[in-house]
């Protein structure tokens, strides 16, 4: 039983101990919120985002539902949107009686409706904002006391020391 039998048994716990340790540094996930809008002629959208408090972010959806065959929903860039002119669309959809988008990319959005709608307001300007920071991960439910290991103060860099410490322990 020399240092080959030594080294078999520790790999698993090593293995063990740093699922542990990564686990317990884990990032928070943001939810995406649905946004749902009620598209239709004579409303005006034009003040929306700032009626939301800005707060549509990175895949966050929006939903438009409107009658089918009374309007349609484009997406078009910011000159489009200007003078709604739906000549060059980004995307277009005037199908069924609702159309659901996720904002990909924290950057403004343009939508507007081609049948004319678009003069009296049916037209709607959305800023998807960066993510903002996650919250704290919670406390680790192993307790890593039985090891020697402090748990992490709640950032991933910590994490990543201790288990290259504790790899580096148990390795020699």
């Amino acid at each position: 039983m020399g240092l080959s039998y030594r080294r078999s048994i520790l790999t698993p716990l090593r293995l063990v101990l740093l699922a542990v340790i990564m686990a317990s540094a884990g990032v928070a996930v943001t939810k995406a919120d649905k946004f749902t809008l009620k598209w239709y002629p004579n409303a005006n959208y034009t003040d929306w985002d700032q009626k939301n408090n800005n707060s549509v972010h990175v895949g966050d959806w929006l939903v438009f539902q409107y009658t089918a065959n009374q309007a349609d929903v484009i997406q078009v860039n910011q000159s489009g949107f200007n003078t709604c002119d739906a000549s060059n669309p980004i995307t277009n959809y005037s199908k069924g009686r609702s159309y659901a988008i996720q904002l990909n990319e924290a950057r403004p959005y343009y939508f507007i409706c081609s049948l004319g709608y678009c003069y009296g307001g049916m037209k709607l300007a959305v800023v998807a904002h960066p993510l903002p920071p996650p919250s704290p991960p919670p406390a680790p439910s192993v307790s890593l006391a039985i090891a020697g290991v402090k748990p992490p103060v709640g950032s991933f860099v910590a994490a990543a020391v201790t288990a290259l410490v504790l790899f580096r322990f148990l390795v020699t």
